[in-house]
């Protein structure tokens, strides 16, 4: 039997769902909900990868069109034919052999999970790090968001 969080339960979701996706649509996201969920270790490594190619820059674009696949496209991202899609659009056009060996860059994400999960006490996902300083673990309502952003 599934036990859900009386807060999170199915009707808060039902409802949460449409207003995420309004709230998305005023972005110019269309988000759509049943994508494929499966090993994303594959997106870290080539994240990690773009950071190392093009810094920063290079790296915001990779994410840009990897949240793009998943929450738009409902792509799987345990595929790396989607990865390398997604670096191609970024602009990251050598990623097949990196993304096809896959010893390259897995101790170096596995060693960044390591440092992130001590010094912001990790433990699971999803965790928010607003400006560095406050830390929101797991799912949260609006209103701890707001509070947090009034805080700062």
């Amino acid at each position: 039997m599934e036990h859900y969080n009386s807060k999170f339960g199915p009707a808060m979701v039902e409802t949460m769902i449409p207003r995420m996706k309004a709230l998305a649509r005023q972005y110019g996201i269309e988000m759509e909900y049943g994508g494929h969920v499966g090993n994303t270790f594959n997106s870290h490594r080539l994240i990690w990868k773009a950071r190392e190619v093009g810094g920063s820059e290079l790296q915001d674009k990779v994410v840009q069109q990897i949240f793009r696949a998943y929450f738009e496209e409902n792509k799987s991202l345990g595929e790396l034919s989607v990865l390398e899609e997604c670096a191609t659009k970024a602009g990251y056009k050598e990623s097949h052999d990196f993304l096809s060996n896959e010893h390259l860059g897995t101790s170096e994400v596995r060693q960044e999970m390591q440092e992130f999960g001590r010094a912001f006490q990790c433990t699971g996902v999803p965790m928010f790090i607003v400006d560095g300083r406050v830390k929101l673990s797991g799912a949260q309502e609006p209103d701890a968001f707001l509070r947090v952003f009034k805080s700062l």
